[in-house]
Order: structure tokens, then sequence, then C-alpha cells
């Protein structure tokens, strides 16, 4: 399989769930505004979405994807589906004890993530109800993350990529259709989280049943892989823990500002994962495969040389986005959410936070493509270090930031810190042999820089003043962006194409 091809594929499909996403986001937004309700609903969704990267996305797939693939390609397809039916069964009752514990003590995590809300007996309370519907979430998407890993390591990549668009769905009819019908309204967004995991589950079934690979009950404790699979579980959930409890703690910081403030966070988040999940997350899904497969046969040229075509795309396609996100922010947020209860004070406050994201998002998705270069070697400890220390600099720097920046100096942390992060891995890559850079790149960055500046002047001409997207109908404003982002999207490649980029040369088969 072209990795290029399967970039698209994924990314494609990402797209799809990231429009829809926005989409989500506006009718939220349009519906509810940024205040006591959203604010409640984002800090219950934030937990078990918090465990859901921590278990599923996070800590298990990185331990189970490499096993799995040294089964398939060492030990045949019978092996690998008993090791499949013995993960997924003890992973099925994990889940059902933690979900049960989730719902239980709803009202303890609450008070843990976010104790501003104590002071506001109904806030509180609220944020407990949404968090007890919400949880269940963390048992269909783990066993989905479980799918999700199954199949792409069968080079099945659109399915997987395509699967949270359920949850958008399930988001936007609930708060159209079943909104008014709920009291508080809030509720059918809660709903619409436990609706869109069980959606996202059952796409998921045929296809695996259709590669031999749908799951029995079969609970082996002494399973060889099983085994393996919890030892390198260990390290690996405290590295995602890490950077999942600083996102927590943000929250934590940000429950104590003023009102609207992790509404803030949440919009701004929203608009930067749009290229985090298009580039960061899909790179991570199609290098992880192809990096395990070459450690597993010893190939380290060809895993070195993936690697660094891992990181040219990402440069190439992660500068422009970042950029393109902090000149174009109040563009970008007054088209997507200036409407109903979303005010003018919400569209700035968003757009500090949005610009400080920016500043760090070639560091988030940095993280996502050297991070497998360990983990495809079974190497998780040295990703753990790293990521604990990225910890410390994110609170170290909430406490500098969070003073005069507010809600902003909570997002330029993270921001920051990801790319301490990313460094920090490129660095023990370069240490440890694993990776040794292509020829090559002196000319790459200095081709990459004028490309940039190119499209920064044309986007920064073009904005205008940002206080006319205030005034601007909805159409209008559509039309401007869409305007503005063809155009920089237009001159950016045409002149990395007058440099002597091609699409050839970018090119890349699986292993």
């Amino acid at each position: 399989m072209n990795l290029l091809k399967a970039l698209v594929t994924v990314s494609g499909m990402t797209l799809l769930s990231r429009i829809l996403g926005f989409v989500r986001d506006f009718v939220i937004a349009r519906t509810f505004g940024a205040g006591m309700m959203t604010d409640a609903f984002f800090v219950a969704f934030k937990l078990p979405n918090l465990l859901r990267r921590m278990f599923a996305e996070g800590a298990f797939s990185q331990a189970f994807v490499p096993i799995l693939g040294e089964y398939r390609n060492q030990r045949g397809e019978a092996e690998t589906k008993r090791l499949v039916d013995h993960v997924a069964t003890l992973l099925f009752l994990v889940l059902i004890v933690v979900t049960a514990l989730g719902v239980v003590a709803a009202p303890l995590l609450v008070y843990v993530s976010a104790p501003g809300f104590a002071a506001d007996t109904d806030k509180f309370e609220l944020t407990a109800t949404l968090t007890r519907i919400t949880f269940p979430y963390i048992l269909f998407m783990s066993l989905v993350a479980l799918a999700g890993g199954i199949l792409n390591t069968w080079s099945r990549f659109a399915l997987p990529a395509f699967t949270p668009v359920l949850l958008n769905v399930a988001f936007i009819a609930m708060a159209l259709v079943a909104a008014p019908h709920f009291d508080p309204p809030v509720l059918a967004l809660a709903w619409a989280v436990f609706l869109g995991g069980v959606l996202q589950l059952a796409l998921q079934l045929p296809a695996l049943a259709r590669i031999g690979m749908l799951p029995r009950f079969s609970l082996d404790w002494r399973d060889e892989g099983v085994r393996r699979i919890l030892l390198l579980m260990a390290p690996a959930l405290l590295g995602v823990s890490v950077s999942q409890v600083s996102l927590l703690i943000n929250t934590v910081f940000a429950s104590f500002l003023g009102a609207g403030s992790v509404s803030w966070l949440y919009y701004a988040d929203r608009l930067m994962e749009f290229p985090a999940g298009m580039l960061g997350v899909a790179l991570g899904t199609i290098l992880l495969p192809s990096l395990s497969k070459y450690h597993a046969s010893d190939n380290r040229e060809e895993y070195a040389r993936l690697l660094d075509w891992g990181l040219r795309l990402t440069l190439l396609l992660a500068a422009p986005a970042a950029l393109g996100l902090a000149l174009l922010s109040v563009p970008l947020i007054t088209t997507l959410f200036f409407h109903g209860a979303f005010t003018a004070d919400d569209v700035f406050r968003t757009r500090e936070a949005l610009v400080a994201y920016s500043l760090g998002l070639l560091g988030l998705i940095l993280v996502k493509v050297l991070a497998p270069g360990f983990y495809a070697r079974q190497n998780i400890r040295t990703p753990v270090r790293i990521a604990i220390v990225s910890l410390f600099a994110t609170q170290a720097m909430n406490l500098a930031f969070v003073w005069h920046l507010k809600h902003a100096g909570l997002a330029l942390s993270i921001g920051l810190a990801a790319c301490l992060n990313a460094g920090l891995l490129y660095r023990g890559l370069r240490r440890g042999g694993i990776y040794a850079p292509q020829p090559g790149w002196p000319i790459f960055y200095a081709k990459l820089t004028l490309a940039l500046a190119v499209m920064a002047g044309l986007l920064w001409f073009g904005t205008g003043a940002e206080a006319d997207w205030l005034r601007f109908a909805t159409g209008e404003r559509v039309l401007r962006l869409t305007t503005l982002v063809l155009f920089g999207a237009i001159a950016y490649f045409a002149t990395l194409w007058g440099l002597g980029f091609r699409l050839r040369d970018f090119r890349r088969r699986a292993a």
C-alpha cells in the first residue's frame, strides 16, 4: 500500500469528521453559548474522554499494535486470533468495572477535576449528572480502539478513521431535535455522547468479522501475548496519563477563572485539533504498523527513512496549518461560532487561546510522529520519561502565565511543553542511533520558509480589520474565509512547486 495514499484516506475521513465536528460546535455554540451549562458539559465530557485517551487510544494502542503486528507477521492467523480473543475479553471485563466505578463516583470525579464548581451547588450537581450519563463512553470507545488497532494492522485505515463521524452526527441530531425535550436541555448533549459510543462500536464489528478477527469471550491470564501487552501498558499508561493529567490540571486552573474560561479553551482546542487530528493522528496511525514491521525484520535503514519521510511531511503540512490558525483566528471563530448566544467578547477570548495554541501546534503534531519511533521498538519507557519532564514544564509555565494571560496562558503552556516534548523525543531518536536525517534538510528548510512567508503575507493583507468580521453577515464570512483559505493554500503550494517540490517525491510504500 502507498503510505501517501493511506495518509490521504485517513486524513480525508478525519476531515469529514472534523467538518461535522465544527457543525456540531456551531450548533452547540448557537444553542447554549459559553456559560454555566456548557462549562458543566465540557468538564463532564472531558472525564471519560480523558480516560479514553489514556486507556484506549493511548496506552492500550501503543502496547497492543506492535505485539499484534509481530504475531501476524511471525505466528500466523490462528495464534493472532487467539491473542485478539484473550485481549478483548480482559479489556471488556476491566472496562465494565471502571465504568461502574465512574458512574458511582461521579461527584468525587467532578470535585477533583473542577473544584471551582463546588462553590455553585447547581453547577456542581449538573456536572455530576452529566458525568454519569457520559461515563460509559469509555467502555464503547475502548472497544472501538481495540477494533481500530486490528483493522489498521490489516491496513484497513478508512473505516477506523471514519468512525468518529458518528459521534458528531449524534451530537448534531440530539442538539437540534432532542434538546428542547430535556430539562435542562444540556442533558441532550450527554446522551449524544452515549449514543455516539454505541454507534461507533456497532460500525466496527462487521469489519472485524470480514477479516476473521471478531473477538470471542476467552479469558486466559497466562497468555504470553497478554502478559507482554500488560507489561508494555504499565509505562505507556504512565506516559499517556502525564499528558492527560496536564490537561486535567489546566481544567482545574480554568475552573477558578471567570465564567466561560473552560468553554473558550474548548472552542480554541477544537480548532487546534482540526490539523492535529488530520496530520498528527493520521501520520501516527499509518506509521506505527510499518515501523513495527521494519523493527521485526531488523531493517534499520528503512526504519530511519520512514521516520524521515514522516518528519518532512509533518513540517510541510503542519507549519502552514499553525501559521494559518494564528493569522485567521478571528475569521475562523466568527464564521464558526459567532452566532446566537456566542458573543463578541467570546470571540476575542477564544482568539487569545487559539493564537496561544497555534504557537505549539507543530510540537503537538511532531510528538505524534516521533513517539511511534519508540513505540514500534516496544520502547515505551523513554517517551514516558520525556512526558514526565513535559508535565512539570507545563505546570511551571501555568503558574508563570496564568496570572497575566488567564486562560490563554494555560493554552500557551500546553503548546510550549509539546515543543519541548518533541525536541526531547527527536534528541532521543538521534542519540540512540534510531534515526539519522536523510540528505537535503537545509535546502528543504529554506524552501519551506520562503513558501510560508508568501502565504503569511497574503493572509495578513487579505484578512483586513478584525472588527469587520463581527459585522459581516454569515454568508459573507463564509465566502471571505473560504477565499482566504483557498488562495493561501494555492500561494503556499504554488511556491513549493516553483521551488522544485513534486508530489511523487513524497510517495512511500508501506512495509
